[in-house]
């Protein structure tokens, strides 16, 4: 996928985007941030912030940047802010793959559901790691591939059905630890037969 294939999918998206995916979606973003060490000071930045399930559940006295490049899930994030008063959020259209921020500008950082959506993961990590402290938390939530032998060739096969639908099936974990450089501090599910994984990662560069 290219990133105006990703906005044309995201946009039709956006209106049921959260009645489909918050169920599934909801109760790991809340596990993964309570995993992190984000607290009261901390400046943290979500890539792909989407519509902005994630906003309530950080703690009021950090600053939270989220950015996303799909204006009608923004759209829907905005939404949420001005209805809950979220303060300390601000939302800003941007490329995940090319932040604009400076060096060292977060304490942590956090993408959810977004490694299998970007046209080039390992420069969105890479971008997460140079915008995120040295020591800081980097945190994903992601399916990635099985490490069934058998499982994994069905995943990749049926990759390009997924991507018509928004993400690719044919990620795996490898693709953090060796070709991202991130230290993987924690790796969880929500349950054990859970198709998503809770990362903690520390940014070790």
């Amino acid at each position: 996928m290219n990133q105006e294939e990703v906005k044309t999918i995201y946009t039709k998206y956006s209106s049921v985007y959260d009645r489909i995916f918050s169920h599934f979606f909801f109760p790991r973003i809340k596990l993964g941030i309570n995993k992190s060490r984000i607290s009261n000071g901390d400046r943290v930045i979500e890539v792909g912030i989407g519509t902005g399930l994630s906003l309530p559940l950080y703690p009021r006295g950090c600053k939270v940047v989220g950015i996303d490049v799909t204006t009608k899930m923004l759209e829907k994030a905005r939404g949420k802010k001005e209805r809950d008063k979220l303060d300390h959020v601000e939302l800003i259209e941007m490329d995940a793959e090319n932040l604009t921020f400076e060096d060292n500008s977060f304490d942590h950082a956090v993408a959810a559901f977004v490694v299998t959506v970007v046209p080039n993961p390992e420069k969105m990590v890479s971008e997460m790691k140079r915008v995120t402290k040295a020591g800081g938390n980097i945190v994903i939530l992601n399916h990635f591939c099985s490490k069934n032998l058998f499982l994994s060739k069905i995943e990749k096969i049926f990759s390009p059905v997924c991507e018509k639908w928004g993400w690719r099936s044919d990620i795996s974990l490898d693709l953090l630890s060796n070709h991202c450089n991130l230290h993987l501090s924690q790796v969880l599910k929500k349950h054990k037969l859970d198709p998503w994984s809770i990362i903690i990662a520390t940014n070790n560069k």
